[in-house]
């Protein structure tokens, strides 16, 4: 072996140890870049698992010595390493997308899993919160109702203790005329005077579900409801009235002076007062402009309705006038005994019990009137009617409460 030969062979070997001294720097680079790589995914991921450099594509320098000599000595370059840096590099990226995507199912699965108990609280809570609201509604309403209860007890106790008084009183005087008499017209008396309480509570109960109604039928016409829920909320308003008119036929058949008379209505309501309830003709003078605009067929419609009204209403008046005549001239003639009935009396009592057809015509005339309003008018419109109606006697009774509680002169 010559001298030239020799130099070449130390060089070469030189240049091997440098390229073999550069592959093991890029091999502890890269695996501590893999480590800290590792660590970091760990951190966010506890379910990652630990995979050896040789999984990664990173290989250990004794291993691949042949193939860098090998790769050296056929391109006598030390820049053809190149290639298998960046293959490690890429299996590197490649393995690290892997395992990031393996560690990311896990993840997103333990936070669903962990959503999962807070979502059932929450809801637990808003199930506790709707049972407390409608427990706080139920208890509100039973107090109102013990209170209304309360109310009408006190009220049925003055009724009854008025009632004593009262036949106590006229007890005492009968004796005075007849002892014989005195019993039997005190029972009479308290009989009576439980019967109006009754119906006065019955009317009250009436009134309590007009009010309700009204609120009903307001709310509906501003929230601007269909035409079919509308409808609903007008037959029940309509069946209301029906229903009084009942109420007033059963009263009537039982005392019909007390119904004519009006006592339990309020003082403003009795001075409007027709054969024991509101004129018709009268009240279509009050309605019809709230209930504007019309069209010309419904003007002229409610203008018929009006007159026939009125002619109904003249007719039963004249038919009132002719009976107060008859009884006044029955009267008058001494065909009345002073105390008890006897037949002379059979007359007069027969003319007396025809009250009862008058009160009942003029509340199916009432009745018609209601209900021919309600053929005429649109839907909309009847409701608007009933509400105005039912506003009309509102303000009456209001007007009577003010009346009375009005402030007075000393006397």
């Amino acid at each position: 072996m010559n001298e030239t030969q020799l130099t070449d062979d130390i060089a070469n070997r030189q240049e091997k140890e440098k390229v073999l001294q550069v592959y093991d720097g890029v091999s502890k680079i890269l695996t501590l870049c893999y480590f800290v790589m590792f660590y970091l995914k760990s951190m966010n991921s506890p379910s990652t698992q630990y995979v050896t450099p040789r999984r990664l594509g990173i290989y250990e320098p004794i291993h691949q010595m042949s193939t860098w000599v090998e790769n050296f000595k056929s391109n006598g370059n030390p820049n053809t390493s190149a290639p298998i840096i960046v293959e490690v590099d890429t299996r590197l990226d490649n393995q690290s997308e892997d395992t990031s995507h393996g560690s990311q199912g896990p993840f997103c699965k333990y936070e669903q899993e962990a959503s999962k108990p807070f979502d059932k609280i929450q809801r637990r809570l808003a199930q506790n919160r709707e049972a407390a609201r409608k427990s706080r509604l139920r208890k509100k309403a039973y107090v109102q109702q013990l209170e209304t209860s309360r109310l009408k007890l006190v009220q049925l106790e003055q009724e009854l203790d008025r009632a004593r008084q009262q036949g106590l009183y006229v007890g005492s005087g009968v004796e005075g005329v007849h002892m014989g008499f005195s019993g039997t017209v005190n029972s009479v008396v308290i009989e009576d005077s439980a019967w109006f309480t009754a119906f006065e509570m019955e009317y009250g109960h009436w009134l309590e579900e007009q009010s309700r109604q009204i609120c009903e039928l307001r709310n509906a016409l501003q929230a601007h409801i269909g035409d079919v829920e509308l409808r609903i909320l007008v037959d029940a308003g309509m069946s209301h009235y029906f229903e009084l008119f009942r109420m007033k036929t059963t009263a009537a058949k039982a005392d019909v002076f007390y119904v004519m008379s009006g006592m339990w209505k309020t003082p403003a309501e009795r001075f409007f007062f027709w054969i024991g309830g509101f004129r018709p003709s009268e009240l279509l003078k009050v309605l019809v402009p709230q209930l504007e605009p019309l069209t010309e067929q419904q003007l002229i419609d409610v203008c018929n309705l009006r007159q026939s009204c009125q002619q109904a209403e003249d007719a039963l008046s004249q038919g009132m006038d002719k009976l107060q005549q008859t009884l006044a001239e029955t009267v008058a003639a001494g065909q009345l005994a002073e105390v008890g009935y006897n037949p002379r009396t059979g007359t007069a009592m027969d003319k007396l019990e025809a009250l009862v057809s008058f009160v009942s015509q003029a509340d199916h005339l009432r009745q018609e009137t209601l209900q021919q309003m309600s053929r005429i008018l649109t839907t909309r419109q009847a409701a608007r009617g009933l509400l105005a109606l039912g506003e009309y006697f509102l303000r009456l009774r209001a007007l009577s409460s003010l009346w009375a509680n009005r402030p007075r002169e000393p006397t």
